[in-house]
């Protein structure tokens, strides 16, 4: 049986436009690195504090930590500036998947490489609610833990959160390659979606249980799976 389903925010379950990879590139540029696409991919599902360091040093920039702190600031402000323009919206059949779930019994999380004060005015918008008898009963961000992705640590705060023990009754994943190898590593069952910016080859060459078309499909997977023995 499933217990639990923890689901990445940006690209998985929230449409945000593609503006967090603009504010996470233009944070970065802002310091004379050159960010490949490809980097920027590999770097797009973690902790932003992370991946602007990262992605200095892959640009030919060191990473010093005052500059890090100070492009992170960079990130958040242009974020909201994009936002207000834009707001974030649920990707197609999201919210009646959850809430399908939600009927059947199984919890429902969420996990991101924002920070707290990143999530929680997306979540405000989109109405989206934490706690008895809200679409959410957990949302863990990547400040609240000793490291984002590719560690488990986001899906085992989760999992902590809403009491569950097993994680094969856990069904954890996103949009991107880090998403994949968090559930990997927390030893849950991972589970890819096609509504990021790669596509099924690049997701299925990690590894994976499901891809998936979006996360509207998820309720058809967790009728039919089965605990691992």
């Amino acid at each position: 049986m499933i217990e639990l389903v923890v689901l990445d925010m940006a690209g998985t379950t929230v449409d945000e436009h593609g503006d967090v990879y603009r504010a996470l590139e233009e944070s970065v540029t802002a310091t004379g690195a050159t960010v490949s696409a490809d980097d920027l991919q590999t770097w797009m599902g973690a902790d932003k504090t992370e991946a602007i360091a990262a992605l200095m040093e892959l640009g030919g920039v060191a990473a010093d930590p005052a500059v890090v702190a100070r492009q992170f600031g960079e990130f958040r402000a242009l974020l909201a500036q994009f936002y207000a323009a834009n707001p974030p919206v649920a990707l197609p059949g999201v919210e009646d998947a959850l809430r399908e779930l939600k009927a059947r019994g199984i919890k429902v999380g969420l996990t991101t490489g924002f920070s707290r004060d990143v999530a929680a005015p997306i979540l405000e918008t989109l109405g989206w609610g934490i706690g008895e008898g809200e679409l959410l009963d957990a949302v863990v961000t990547s400040d609240e833990v000793a490291a984002g992705r590719p560690a488990p640590y986001l899906i085992h705060h989760v999992m902590e959160a809403t009491g569950v023990h097993n994680v094969r009754n856990v069904i954890a994943g996103g949009d991107t390659v880090v998403d994949l190898y968090a559930a990997h590593n927390a030893g849950v069952r991972p589970l890819g979606v096609l509504t990021g910016a790669l596509n099924r080859e690049q997701l299925e060459a990690h590894p994976h249980e499901w891809v998936l078309e979006g996360v509207r499909h998820l309720p058809n997977v967790v009728a039919t799976a089965l605990v691992s023995k």
